[in-house]
This record gives C-alpha cells, sequence and structure tokens, in this order.
C-alpha cells in the first residue's frame, strides 16, 4: 500500500449511532495536511463545497484549556457548531455543555451526556423547554429577569437559578450587553430577595463577556461583580457554589487566550479561592473554529476591463456564500485569506480579485479584494478557521446547498 493510501486510509467509527448512519472519520499521521485531504475527494463532481474537520484539533484545544485553566470545567456552547458528530467527540473527552433550547439538549442528552454535565443557558426560555429540562433532571439553569422567577417558581420550581448579570467588553466580536443580563449592582439583590421569598434555590451566578473578546481586562470586572453577587446571596440565605464564567475565549489566537487565562486565573485567586466554588465556562469557538478547512470551488469567472478594454478584476463565483458557509460575515464581517492549492501559485502574476457566493442576491459577497492569480472554473480555494458560528446557520438560500462535512482524525 503507498504511503498517501497509508496516510488517509478511511475507517468506521463508532463515534455516535445516528439515524443516517455511522459518518466515516480518515486517519492522517503526525500533521493533517489539507492539500493531500482534498485529493481523497472527487471535488469536480461535488457540488456543494466542503468542510474538512480535523478533531484532533478539539483535543490539542481541550488540552491547552486544561493546561492553562485547571480549575475551570469547559461546557461547550453547542449553539456555536451543533454537528452531531463534533458534540459526541467533546463529549467522549469529557466536557460538559451549555445548552440554550430543547434541541440542544435532546442532541447532547441523545448522545450519552448525564444531565449533570449540562447547564440549560438562556435566561428567557419557553416553558416546553423548561418543561422538558425537568422531565430530564437539567437542574442548572439561568435567569436574569423576575417574570422568569416566576415562571421558574411555576413550572420548574426544584430547579438550580443561576443568576446572570451584565458585564461586557469592550472590545468583543459579539457583544451581548443589550440582550441578556441583570444589572449587577442594582437587579441582582432584588432577584436574590424575591427567589427567597418564593423558596426557590440560587446556587450561583453567569456572565458572558461577548463572543470573540480582545479585552483581557474584562474578565476581571465581572469576576468582582460575581463576587459582590455571592456575598448578597449568602446574607440573604442561598447557598452559592457555582459561578459561571461564560465564554468569549479566542479559537485563533493561543497567545491571547493565554494571557486571558492569567487574567482569569489571578482574578479567581482573589475573589474566589475557596476551591468549593465550581467554576465553569462557555467556550465555543474555543475549541471548533480552527478544527474547520472550507474547500470551495470556482464555478463561474468574470473579467471586467475598463474603457481602454484592459483586464481591471477579476470575479471569481464560488459555491459558498454568505447565506451559507460564510453566514456569520454578513453581521460580523472578517478579514479572510483564501488559499490555492495549485503548483507554483505564489509565483504566478496577481491581479485585482472579486469573490461572489453562489445566489443571485448581490449582497453574496465575500468581503474584501484580494489579489489572485488568473484562476479557472474548477479550481478551488480554501479558508482556514471556519468552524465557528457558521454551519448552525448556514442555510440553502436560493436553492444551493449548505457544504457538506469530511472528518479527520490522528491515528
Amino acid at each position: 500500500m503507498s504511503s498517501r493510501s497509508l496516510y488517509l486510509k478511511a475507517v468506521s467509527c463508532n463515534l455516535c449511532e445516528m439515524a443516517s448512519g455511522v459518518p466515516e472519520i480518515h486517519f492522517y499521521e503526525n500533521e493533517l495536511n489539507i492539500r493531500r485531504a482534498i485529493e481523497q475527494f472527487d471535488l469536480q463532481n461535488l457540488d456543494p463545497a466542503l468542510n474538512i474537520c480535523d478533531l484532533s484539533s478539539l483535543e490539542r484545544k481541550l488540552r491547552l484549556w486544561q493546561k492553562l485553566l485547571p480549575r475551570i470545567k469547559p461546557h461547550y456552547a453547542v449553539k456555536c457548531n451543533d454537528d452531531p458528530v463534533v458534540v459526541k467527540f467533546l463529549a467522549d473527552l469529557g466536557t460538559g455543555f451549555d445548552c440554550a433550547s430543547k434541541n440542544e439538549l435532546k442532541l447532547v442528552l441523545g448522545l450519552g451526556v448525564s444531565p449533570e454535565r449540562i447547564i440549560f443557558a438562556h435566561p428567557c426560555r419557553p416553558v416546553s423547554h423548561l418543561k422538558y429540562a425537568k422531565e430530564q433532571m437539567v437542574v442548572n439553569g439561568t435567569v436574569d429577569n423576575e417574570y422568569e422567577v416566576y415562571k421558574l417558581h411555576k413550572h420548574y420550581p426544584n430547579s438550580n437559578l443561576i443568576v446572570r448579570f451584565k458585564s461586557a467588553a469592550k472590545e468583543a466580536l459579539c457583544p451581548l450587553r443589550d440582550k441578556y443580563g441583570c444589572d449587577a449592582e442594582t437587579d441582582a439583590a432584588a432577584l436574590l430577595l424575591l427567589a427567597k421569598a418564593l423558596d426557590l434555590k440560587v446556587t450561583g451566578t453567569s456572565f458572558h463577556v461577548g463572543s470573540g473578546c480582545s479585552e483581557v481586562e474584562a474578565y476581571d470586572r465581572a469576576i468582582e461583580k460575581a463576587e459582590n453577587i455571592f456575598k448578597c446571596g449568602e446574607l440573604i440565605g442561598h447557598d452559592m457554589d457555582l459561578m459561571d464564567i461564560g465564554g468569549g475565549f479566542p479559537g485563533t489566537d493561543d497567545a491571547l487566550f493565554e494571557n486571558i487565562a492569567d487574567a482569569v486565573n489571578t482574578s479567581l485567586q482573589l475573589r474566589f479561592p475557596d476551591e468549593r466554588v465550581q467554576i465553569i465556562a462557555e467556550p465555543g469557538r474555543f475549541f471548533v473554529e480552527t478544527a474547520y478547512t472550507l474547500i470551495c470551488k470556482i464555478h463561474a469567472k468574470r473579467e471586467v476591463r475598463n474603457k481602454a478594454g484592459k483586464l481591471d478584476t477579476l470575479m471569481y463565483f464560488i459555491n459558498a456564500g454568505i447565506f451559507g458557509a460564510f453566514a456569520d460575515y454578513f453581521y460580523y464581517p472578517e478579514e479572510v485569506n483564501p488559499e490555492l492549492y495549485l503548483e507554483d501559485a505564489e509565483t504566478l502574476p496577481k491581479f485585482k480579485s472579486v469573490i461572489w457566493g453562489p445566489s443571485c442576491d448581490s449582497l453574496d459577497k465575500i468581503s474584501g479584494e484580494f489579489l489572485l492569480p488568473n484562476l479557472n472554473v474548477g479550481d478551488l480555494l480554501g479558508f482556514r478557521n471556519m468552524g465557528a458560528y457558521k454551519m448552525p446557520i448556514a442555510s440553502p438560500f436560493n436553492g444551493f446547498e449548505v457544504p457538506e462535512t469530511r472528518f479527520f482524525r490522528k491515528k
């Protein structure tokens, strides 16, 4: 057998028993080579774009988390990427889970995760979702206003209330200050008192500085607020032993993550030295962002010339766009750098290029202008770091399929 065949020998995987069948996992040695990986598939005859997911990247991320934040138990934010293979892989590694809906609970519980490993981290849940959580004995859930406290008193009085408060980072891709969280100084005490009057248990606090946080100091500000809420809760008579520091951890910048981890550890040692207080977090993009590489095919091109007839811009139309695999870019534009899988690509002359998605919508444009060689229909473009907040919101708008996914793992 050739080395290439050994490199990516496909084997059956028992990660999960899904109705649609068991996904195939392709194994590699040493390091996943994207160029060699895509050679395994007949992309010329594959209409949708293709995600290549490196499951071993999730394992490396968990080791990094455990090294830098040993006290904090990660509860993976399912909304970030709810592919059952990804969720099952993390479940087998022992992570907890942050679920926001009945369907996310069904997914995680259906993969054999015990309810004790789940936090129902949505402050405003429909009654039917609360009833399902009660049936499944998922007791930990967040709350941030008096109406939800009364709802819990009526529909799930034996749940554990975790008071969520606002503490937003100054720099984040997705700020959350406007939608969820009570005011830590003015509202939290009132919720604690109301819960006590209704004989409900408040067991902790939670916050979320915002997805894609780049402000290290944001966590210390929030942990200080949490300390004050703990003190208030203890005075009222609540037995509080859990703090959820939310998400926001970077997926691609390990140096920034290390800085955040240092700040969090220092703050916890100062404000929550008692190890009896359990600390959890809700990382999403931290785990999955770098695990995915999207492979797109050019299915059409167009040359735009100036009045003198000289080539001005090359337009490329690919099989993924902002209604599909790039859906989050419509809301939070990020810089993208397409990779080429051509021989001597770096030495070829470059032209101003625009990349369009496949739909008829004129907004379906991959942000930015690029300098690319004169490519042909059928050539491939790769986009790294595509694992977070993309596939769950991708849609087959205009009838174009969302990407398929192939899974890889180190031997």
